[in-house]
């Protein structure tokens, strides 16, 4: 009798739990930077190939990151990326890169199949996120490796971009505006350094 008291409770928690709503978790991607990008044909002066970038663990996950204060971050559970961050943040700077680079193709890593005569783009990111001051963020290191694996140059980037409004949706347009100083910085050390 005892064991059917606690099937009773059971079942009609399970009902209970499958009956409270539950919030649609939101999904965002990143924006585009706006323009077409312009060159880079076939044949173009310079190749580059762009490697997937290496995301800080913690930014290699679902929800958006959002920095409470000086050591608190959280990933949020309801407002998540489309698709992987990692993939969002390569296939933009891919996009941006042509805009930046008219005189250079712009290719995806394809591992083994990668020109020998490219140049190369190695991104590491350690802070993409928002901050509980306002502010968006985007922090890390780029290097630029030569056909034959020479350091051609390496530099540290850090963007920050305000937000116009409250709320996600302002969060990931920001993150967005930052993507594009990013892009806008590596393309002039290319250019430099080539």
């Amino acid at each position: 009798m005892r064991w059917m008291i606690w099937l009773a409770l059971l079942a009609s928690m399970l009902l209970a739990g499958c009956a409270s709503p539950t919030t649609p978790a939101n999904r965002y991607m990143l924006p585009d930077s706006g323009t077409a990008p312009s060159g880079g044909g076939p044949a173009a002066a310079h190749l580059l190939v762009v490697q997937p970038p290496r995301l800080a663990h913690y930014l290699d996950t679902d929800g958006i990151v959002l920095q409470l204060d000086d050591i608190t971050l959280n990933a949020a559970r309801n407002h998540l990326w489309v698709e992987p961050l990692g993939r969002q943040l390569e296939r933009g700077l891919r996009a941006r890169l042509a805009e930046q680079l008219p005189d250079t193709r712009i290719m995806r890593d394809e591992g083994s199949l990668g020109r020998s005569e490219a140049l190369r783009l190695r991104l590491e990111v350690d802070r993409f996120q928002g901050r509980h001051d306002g502010l968006a963020i985007a922090s890390g290191q780029w290097q630029l490796l030569a056909p034959d694996g020479r350091l051609l140059a390496m530099q540290r980037f850090h963007t920050e971009t305000e937000l116009d409004d409250d709320g996600y949706p302002a969060l990931v347009r920001a993150l967005g505006t930052n993507w594009d100083k990013v892009a806008a910085e590596i393309a002039t050390g290319i250019r430099q350094a080539r």
